[in-house]
């Protein structure tokens, strides 16, 4: 019987020991405010999350976000305001420095309605269309990006403007004249 007694008390006392021992190497009921890092840059970032007592994780970087500063944080896991223990590991994820860039569809000889769309699946925007003395009506013929000529394949950043240059029905002046010379 008193050893029943003592075994009991020799768990209590192994118990409360290594309960005592979780809290002071859990540092148990200590918490860090996770900060509101969006918009800062990653350099301000960093000096932020050791001046807390964090650790960090860029994740790859997200689609290109104009309303953000290049290079700056545009999420964190976890949010703002959260409680976490020291040294926790916060993810973020950075705006790059703009948007990826697209292919240019093949949209030569193509009507200039499904051009359009074709041309919005991938990102890019029209933004005039340009007609020449060509026999195809709205057919594209070429297409320009700031001025220059692009080729089907080329790359160019996502959102950019383009300029079809299309037929407007009429035979090219060229192509008459060689035409009544026969």
């Amino acid at each position: 019987m008193i050893q029943l007694g003592l075994a009991v008390v020799a768990v209590v006392l192994i118990g409360y020991g290594i309960l005592k021992w979780l809290k002071s190497s859990t540092n148990h009921g200590e918490f860090v405010e996770v900060p509101d890092f969006s918009k800062m840059s990653v350099i301000e970032m960093r000096k932020a999350v050791e001046d807390a007592g964090l650790r960090y994780q860029v994740l790859d970087s997200s689609n290109y976000n104009p309303e953000y500063p290049r290079f700056s944080i545009l999420e964190q896991d976890p949010p703002a305001g959260n409680k976490v223990k020291s040294n926790r590991k916060i993810y973020f994820t950075v705006n790059p420095s703009g948007y990826k860039k697209v292919t240019v569809p093949d949209i030569i000889q193509v009507t200039q309605r499904n051009a359009t769309s074709m041309l919005r699946a991938v990102g890019l925007d029209v933004q005039r269309v340009t007609y020449i003395d060509e026999l195809g009506k709205d057919m594209v013929y070429q297409m320009k990006h700031k001025g220059k000529y692009l080729k089907p394949g080329d790359k160019i950043p996502k959102t950019s403007k383009i300029e079809l240059i299309c037929g407007n029905g009429t035979v090219p002046a060229k192509a008459r004249i060689q035409a009544d010379s026969q």
